[in-house]
């Protein structure tokens, strides 16, 4: 039965990738061709509000216009060049990135992932040059989420991810969030960096408490540590302000950024304060497509949407609005547990698996997006409004109530708490 109305184009096409494509997303049996704003358009001719920006990628939504006339512009010029060569883009990108966040040097690479292998070698670089090899230690949060590759996943606090990858890097220590003990008893002098993501993304939406962020960089001061923030999916205007930390009064040492920062364009930035400038050293890392001229250039085209269209103020407003929502349902239904999360980056946990909701909901044209099997994640893009938050909850309410009836019909003691 073809649940998703896809056409015989499509379903030869869905075939070709079943038969070529190795079998790791759990993905949607659509073909998707084209976007505009918030919507996007399978091959079928059926329109999907999208909910998920492309896992954040996408905060200015699909085919913006200016983005589009910097793309072709670019393309016209130079996509690609040799890092070894400067271009126009690359230090202007990176001194706004230093304006806006208040660190002082800027490392790119093309994805999450290789910013926090990047952030690693940091800390480990300028530990051992400053005080020995034995200080290489990496305290990290037990849920957290920080990449796939080896590196980064050895500091990722889910095991389900390294199952079978092993030996994991050694040396990393995993702490529970926002248990202060838990956190104080990790740190010590052999303790080369504390990694924290601002706001627990793929972890389940979760807000690390300013109590233990002001923990952290007090520990990572004390023992001579650095502090390194994970805000590859909560930065850069997802909470409704460019960063998650300033509100907090807590700056790290580093900065990990990503996600929407190219407009689409792979690129992750590493941002340094001054002490860190030279950790790295001449030569000893680098990422051959980091920082092209293409994902500076939408980088600063970027930026300058979000600040010339006020879209920080209406990630705040339509974040609130849809966290009204979330909140009544919460209230409402005996299967949602908890809604949380701030500005567009928003959660709410469900005791029941999320894959049936969401295929149900993309049958009727609305994209969402579940982490950890039940957390309903909602990463839209920034031209989000709220009447498109009054759609979405059109879908997604009587599909929640429909399951909330089944699960008690299943389980006579659930009862309304």
């Amino acid at each position: 039965m073809n649940l998703f109305h896809q056409n015989s184009d499509a379903e030869r096409m869905l075939e070709r990738d079943r038969e070529w494509l190795l079998p790791v997303y759990a993905r949607f049996p659509i073909v998707m061709e084209r976007g505009e704003g918030v919507y996007l358009f399978d091959t079928s001719g059926n329109r999907y509000l999208d909910m998920m920006a492309g896992l954040g990628v996408n905060a200015l939504g699909h085919a913006h216009p200016r983005m589009v006339r910097a793309t072709a512009d670019q393309a016209r010029m130079l996509v690609h060049l040799s890092p070894q060569y400067c271009t126009p883009y690359a230090g202007e990108l990176a001194e706004r990135l230093c304006a806006l966040s208040g660190m002082e040097g800027v490392f790119y690479s093309t994805g999450g992932s290789e910013a926090v292998e990047g952030a690693i070698k940091v800390a480990r670089a300028y530990a051992a040059e400053a005080f020995g090899p034995h200080k290489h230690r990496i305290v990290s949060l037990l849920g957290s989420y920080h990449g796939r590759t080896l590196g980064s996943l050895a500091v990722t606090g889910q095991t389900k991810y390294r199952d079978n990858f092993g030996p994991d890097l050694p040396g990393v220590d995993f702490v529970v969030r926002d248990d202060l003990a838990s956190l104080q008893a990790a740190v010590s002098d052999e303790t080369c960096c504390i990694l924290i993501e601002t706001v627990l993304g793929e972890g389940g939406v979760y807000e690390v408490s300013p109590e233990f962020l002001a923990e952290a960089r007090r520990l990572a001061d004390k023992h001579h540590a650095l502090l390194v923030l994970d805000e590859i999916q909560c930065g850069l205007g997802r909470t409704g302000d460019w960063f998650a930390f300033p509100r907090i009064g807590v700056k790290p040492d580093v900065l990990i950024l990503g996600k929407p920062l190219g407009g689409g364009i792979p690129l992750s930035a590493l941002l340094v304060t001054g002490p860190l400038f030279h950790a790295l050293g001449l030569g000893k890392h680098g990422s051959t497509l980091g920082g092209s001229p293409m994902a500076c250039r939408l980088g600063l085209e970027f930026l300058s949407v979000v600040e010339d269209e006020g879209l920080l103020a209406r990630v705040t407003d339509t974040g609130a609005y849809l966290r009204t929502h979330l909140d009544g349902l919460a209230r409402e239904l005996d299967i949602a547990m908890e809604a949380r999360g701030i500005g567009l980056i928003q959660g709410l946990e469900l005791s029941i698996p999320g894959r049936p909701i969401a295929e149900s909901a993309l049958e009727q044209g609305l994209m969402l997006n579940f982490v950890q099997g039940n957390v309903m994640r909602f990463l839209p893009s920034f031209l989000l409004e709220r009447q498109h938050v009054d759609t979405a909850m059109e879908i997604i309410r009587p599909l929640l109530h429909k399951a909330n009836r089944e699960a008690k019909a299943e389980q006579p003691e659930l009862v309304a708490r």
